[in-house]
């Protein structure tokens, strides 16, 4: 079976999606998978155990989780508002599926496919093409194709992505590639393609991310390397390009929601409209994210993604200072944050948002704890190590915050809010002693968001410790000639750790003293 009908709704199986009269109806991952499993079984009774053996693999989880998530299908099913019983309980025994319907070619559940393309998924959609062979060497596809799998494995570990199987994009190989009609067959809006270059001791990849709706080119890299260990070489390069792609689709997916204002919104639009505002960072914008975040989770509480952004948002303006009663907020955020990794306890966003809340709440040890969760649960998840990095600094742990920072920052080299995570790799290292990198660091910083007067007052220090008090100064002066945010992000690693927050003060006292004029 991949396909089941029943009253207005159509279950595709091998796509996990579900539609009510041709609208996608959003539902949460477990309440989908439980809803796939109980069809599948074609109405005879799945166990409680089943259903956790199969919804929750490796995991050991309650069974009011179970009754939960069913609760949650069955109100997305419509039941009680004239969409009849579909999930029956069987007293001591579990549940089954009653109600689908037959095709109209016989007994079969299956709808027939017809000819039309498939539609796009409420969500990025994906596929990762077969990288070309151009090293001459027939014997060489298989790093290619090494390559390509081990791409689409880390994506598929971006939860809120849909990506094509490796069996059905890999039908590609050897053909002309028309990227517009493989994204209509497969019914994707991004493909990914590349090549593969091996020779003596170099390989060279290439990879290049394609919005296929308008076949523009939103995302393109090449990297070269020695090829002294080819599987440390394969997890690097798809460590990079998988964390590179996340973050150029979340912008190209947030772009064109200014100009959906009209109608009525879905959760999904209120999130995508959110994330435009939130990383627009400054204080309207923020506070306009946070109220589509909270409309998002209102119409859709079940989506660990809202709740996740409702978190986040909160979180974000009691970092900057923009809000008048940051406990109130704080709790929000939490509440949020602990509700989004319940409803989807794989998310890496949703322990990144938990650790940033305990961040801010002064929890460092959980904070650190939360931020080790999300990189283990997705290792190309750039978020994840600048987090880790940031709960290590704040905790005092100035030499390891580095390499997490820097990977963070090597995995996605333009996030809207990299000006933070410069700022806070130059105060790792500058607290490390090493001055030169961190004056370089904080440049960067300067450099990703110009007229931010919190970065100038960290290139001030890194200057000051240099002995370049002429610079430092007029970093100072700059300043202070710039609006910015009324809090600063850093103060909670101000707050414990004194005497950093001491040698920040002195040096920034060194740069303001105006030189003795001569006698």
């Amino acid at each position: 079976m991949s396909e089941a009908r029943f009253g207005p709704f159509r279950l595709d199986l091998a796509r996990r999606e579900l539609k009510r009269d041709g609208e996608f109806v959003l539902i949460g991952g477990r309440a989908l998978e439980i809803l796939c499993v109980l069809v599948t079984a074609g109405g005879d009774v799945v166990s409680k155990d089943d259903l956790m053996t199969q919804v929750w693999p490796g995991l050991v989880v309650e069974e009011n989780n179970i009754q939960v998530h069913i609760s949650t299908l069955r109100k997305a099913l419509g039941e009680g508002k004239g969409g009849g019983s579909y999930v029956v309980t069987v007293p001591g025994r579990g549940y089954r599926f009653v109600g689908i319907e037959p095709a109209c070619d016989g007994p079969a559940s299956i709808s027939p496919s017809g000819l039309e393309y498939p539609a796009l998924p409420d969500k990025p959609s994906i596929a990762v093409l077969p990288f070309a062979n151009l090293s001459g060497d027939t014997e060489q596809a298989y790093f290619a194709d090494g390559i390509a799998e081990d791409i689409i494995t880390a994506l598929t570990r971006f939860r809120w992505f849909f990506v094509i199987a490796r069996s059905s994009s890999f039908t590609y190989r050897g053909g002309t590639v028309d990227v517009k009609q493989i994204a209509r067959e497969l019914g994707v809006r991004y493909v990914l393609e590349g090549s593969v270059r091996r020779s003596a001791n170099r390989v060279r990849i290439s990879a290049q991310l394609v919005d296929a709706t308008t076949g523009a080119h939103i995302w393109a890299e090449r990297y070269d390397r020695d090829l002294a260990e080819i599987f440390v070489v394969q997890d690097e390069i798809t460590e990079r390009v998988a964390g590179a792609i996340e973050p150029e689709l979340l912008k190209a997916e947030g772009r064109p929601m200014g100009a959906r204002l009209a109608g009525k919104l879905t959760a999904w639009d209120l999130i995508r409209q959110g994330m435009w505002n939130f990383h627009q960072l400054t204080e309207p914008t923020h506070r306009r994210s946070l109220e589509l975040f909270r409309e998002a989770a209102r119409v859709a509480p079940e989506l660990a993604e809202a709740q996740m952004w409702v978190s986040r948002a909160a979180t974000g303006l009691v970092a900057y200072g923009w809000c008048s009663d940051p406990d109130a907020l704080l709790r929000d955020s939490l509440q949020a944050a602990l509700l989004a990794v319940r409803l989807d306890e794989k998310d890496a966003y949703s322990h990144f948002a938990l650790s940033m809340t305990y961040v801010f709440s002064g929890e460092l040890e959980q904070a650190v704890r939360a931020a080790e969760k999300s990189a283990e649960l997705s290792p190309s998840f750039a978020l994840a190590h600048v987090g880790l990095g940031m709960t290590l600094l704040y905790s005092g742990r100035a030499q390891d915050a580095i390499d997490p920072l820097q990977r963070g920052l090597r995995l996605n080299p333009f996030d809207p809010q990299n000006t933070h995570w410069f700022r806070l790799l130059a105060l790792a290292l500058y607290f490390s002693g090493k001055h030169p990198e961190a004056l370089a660091a904080a440049h960067r910083a300067v450099k990703a968001r110009p007229g931010w007067p919190l970065t100038l007052e960290t290139a001030a220090i890194c200057h000051v410790a240099l002995g370049q008090i002429v610079e430092g100064r007029a970093c100072l002066e700059q300043m202070h000639k710039l609006a910015g945010p009324n809090g600063d992000p850093t103060r909670m690693m101000k707050l414990r750790n004194p005497k950093w927050a001491d040698e920040i003060t002195a040096q920034l006292r060194k740069a303001a003293a105006r030189p003795q004029s001569p006698r």
